[in-house]
């Protein structure tokens, strides 16, 4: 079975503390029950999260969504967004099946950037690394305003920003993520194709606005 791999690439650096970092761990749980819902999603999204703040790590690898538990996580630290983009490369090329002659291989990935600030380590060093990996579609959302947008533009051009940081507004975000995994589940299913822009996503909610 061809996979739809979703990578979750979420700030947990110090300025996350308190209710955003609350509001994150809510949405990720969110996101998981709303995709159980989805027959399409349940049959071919695997969920995988990411996490940076002085350091990056995977805190949860590619599973599938029956099986995905969500690990309690802190917010401290600076923002290691370099680091991340270069473990999230390292994921895809680890964790993602490639087509080859003989095997259609996984759809390419869904990738989910989420930060409040910018990064505190080199960039460009990750995000070289990461753009040699094929993604489908790389959504990145600056929460708040310290946001750094000119950064997410260097990483994607589907970029996305939040007013606050607060629990509404991130939920919000989340269940726009959890309808557009939904919509690109049910067209590699439906159509044997992948999404190709912002454009083929469900329209956002007012509290997520669209950076052009």
């Amino acid at each position: 079975m061809r996979r739809l791999p979703v990578y979750l690439l979420l700030d947990t650096s110090g300025s996350m503390c308190g209710e955003p970092i609350e509001a994150v761990k809510n949405g990720v749980q969110t996101l998981d029950a709303t995709l159980r819902q989805d027959p399409y999603a349940l049959e071919t999204a695997y969920l995988s999260v990411i996490t940076f703040d002085s350091t990056a790590r995977q805190i949860v690898p590619l599973t599938e969504l029956s099986a995905f538990q969500m690990p309690n996580i802190s917010a401290t630290g600076c923002t290691a967004m370099g680091e991340a983009l270069s473990l999230l490369a390292d994921k895809i090329n680890f964790e993602v099946t490639k087509t080859t002659a003989e095997v259609k291989g996984d759809w390419k990935p869904l990738v989910f950037i989420m930060t409040d600030g910018e990064p505190t380590d080199d960039l460009r060093k990750g995000l070289d690394k990461f753009r040699q990996c094929k993604c489908g579609m790389v959504v990145a959302c600056g929460a708040g305003p310290g946001a750094n947008i000119n950064t997410l533009k260097q990483i994607t051009e589907c970029v996305v920003q939040l007013d606050t940081a607060d629990s509404a507004t991130i939920k919000a975000f989340f269940k726009w993520v959890s309808a557009s995994v939904s919509a690109g589940s049910q067209k590699v299913e439906d159509t044997g194709k992948e999404m190709g822009g912002l454009s083929e996503l469900p329209p956002p909610p007012p509290e997520v606005n669209i950076v052009v």
